[in-house]
């Protein structure tokens, strides 16, 4: 039995769209149980033979800062839902709740994984290919070192090579350009962190790669900071929202447009679907010492069910262990690179 603790109380919508999507994914999985963290009365009238309700006092808010829900709301549905996986109750917890509240708490209860030093946030941009790139950081860390995205590589490499039966993936490093001279220095640096660590048999990298690139599918992960990341994130379900837009309006109120969004329909209703953020939900927060992931905020129940969709999967085919074994094999780079940088 596979158990993951779901934060009820987390996110734009009420707990009912997480009851909801909980219900579809127990009835899709029978060898799974979830613990539902939240308030007294919160699940309602809702039940489910594998559903557990754990009740808290508080609720971390969307807007709350870091420091209200790391210190004044220890009892917060969020922490206990995070305290389930640190005790061993459950494989793995999902919530939509505050972002940088949910990465503190979850580096503050589970620790990092020896041999990194930042957790980062790895989530799905959906590609030409009819697939998704594997994108990290998507927003956990704004100021990056190259030895931070040196890390992210790795990590990235043991989360697609686990979830996506990729022994190999390909890995780039995000730029204005692909040739080598150009780039801040910092991507510079780390640029010949990634060679080295592709020369040791570590990565699988190959070169820099721009914008365009996520959503062609060029490798299969591409590593940035956390600023360009989650910049990257919001233009993509931008896009998303746009499509959706133009197919309920039917562009323009004239009868031209009108003809023009009636033959192009069955088009952008396959576009819309491919890039429908809800069909690649769910963030790994990567570097932890237990499996979290990060379900968008204003996620509806499709949404949220794919979030915990791909924490089962994540514990199901033991993604924790071969990120840990991915990490020790690469710690003699990891380790050089820190001494050399003093981190």
């Amino acid at each position: 039995m596979t158990t993951l603790s779901v934060d009820l109380m987390g996110g734009d919508l009420s707990p009912q769209v997480r009851l909801e999507a909980c219900d579809k994914f127990l009835n899709s999985h029978p060898q799974a149980h979830v613990l539902l963290v939240g308030l007294k009365g919160s699940c309602g009238d809702w039940s489910h033979p594998r559903a557990t309700l754990i009740e808290c006092t508080e609720v971390v808010l969307m807007d709350d800062a870091v420091e209200v829900a790391m210190r004044r709301k220890k009892d917060s549905s969020m922490r206990v839902c995070i305290e389930q996986v640190k005790n061993g109750a459950a494989q793995a917890a999902v919530s939509a709740g505050n972002t940088g509240a949910l990465m503190a708490i979850a580096r503050y209860v589970l620790k990092t994984i020896e041999g990194i030093d930042r957790p980062a946030i790895a989530g799905q941009m959906p590609n030409v290919s009819g697939g998704a790139t594997t994108m990290l950081d998507l927003g956990a860390n704004v100021d990056c070192t190259p030895e931070h995205l040196l890390q992210f590589a790795v990590m990235g490499s043991a989360l697609v090579s686990v979830l996506q039966n990729k022994p190999h993936p390909t890995v780039g490093l995000l730029n204005i350009g692909e040739e080598a001279i150009k780039g801040s220095e910092m991507i510079k640096k780390t640029s010949e962190l990634l060679k080295a660590a592709g020369a040791a048999g570590n990565l699988n990298f190959y070169g820099n790669v721009e914008g365009n690139d996520i959503f062609k599918g060029t490798t299969d992960i591409i590593i940035c900071d956390g600023f360009v990341g989650n910049v990257a994130l919001k233009a993509s379900e931008g896009l998303a929202w746009m499509v959706s837009t133009l197919l309920r309006e039917g562009f323009a109120k004239n009868m031209f447009t009108k003809i023009a969004a009636v033959l192009s329909y069955p088009v952008l209703s396959g576009f819309k679907k491919r890039v429908d953020h809800r069909r690649h939900n769910g963030a790994a927060l990567l570097g932890l010492q237990g499996l979290v992931f990060k379900s968008h905020g204003s996620a509806d129940a499709l949404a949220f069910e794919t979030a915990l969709n791909r924490a089962y999967d994540a514990v199901q085919n033991h993604l924790l262990e071969k990120v840990q074994s991915q990490i020790s094999r690469a710690r003699t780079l990891l380790e050089a690179q820190a001494r050399v940088e003093g981190l």
